[in-house]
């Protein structure tokens, strides 16, 4: 956020994980050709809700889903970028109107998904520190092979493991993930 402009209210300082806890299963399935159309009919979804025009939505394809030849659990996961986190009557209800529910309210972030749960919209202030982070991981899994099977086979390993939820899933993977993404910081700025 610009900083001229101040947030509209102060942002929630809690986790809110609406439904609780899931247990969830985890698969694997190969990289699945179809999996950019569904990011883009996701993303006119989501453009046309927010930004009828289409002048200042940032909508990006990230995740496992995003990197072509990766193996991935069959969620798309979507970011979107807006002005003002705490302005959720600007982009959370549209979001909800077009058939969106809520998972996650925590400070910085919202999640909503399809009720299927086969999309995630990751929702995040611009200049948010988590969506560079995520377009720097895509981009160095998509163009470093080493990276991208290294990544692939630490996922197939947790496989087998019995997840409370599926963010306990995605922690288990945190140390990878960082080792990857120190490298791709070493590869892009060299």
């Amino acid at each position: 956020m610009p900083a001229d402009r101040t947030p509209r209210r102060p942002d929630v300082t809690t986790l809110d994980l609406v439904g609780g806890a899931e247990p969830v299963r985890i698969t694997l399935h190969d990289y699945d050709e179809r999996w950019p159309a569904a990011f883009e009919a996701h993303r006119r979804r989501i453009v046309e809700a927010l930004d009828p025009s289409g002048g200042d939505v940032q909508v990006e394809h990230i995740g496992s889903t995003s990197v072509p030849g990766l193996a991935a659990k069959p969620i798309v996961d979507v970011v979107v970028v807006v002005p003002d986190i705490t302005a959720e009557e600007d982009y959370l209800d549209p979001l909800l109107a077009t058939g969106y529910e809520l998972r996650v309210r925590e400070p910085g972030h919202r999640l909503v998904r399809t009720p299927e749960r086969d999309v995630h919209v990751h929702v995040y202030e611009r200049g948010a520190t988590a969506v560079d982070e995520y377009l720097l991981l895509r981009d160095h899994l998509r163009a470093d092979a080493a990276d991208r099977d290294l990544y692939a086979s630490t996922k197939r390993e947790l496989l087998d493991r019995p997840w409370d939820d599926m963010n306990d899933y995605a922690d288990a993977k945190t140390e990878v993930i960082t080792a990857i993404k120190e490298r791709a910081r070493a590869a892009r700025d060299h």
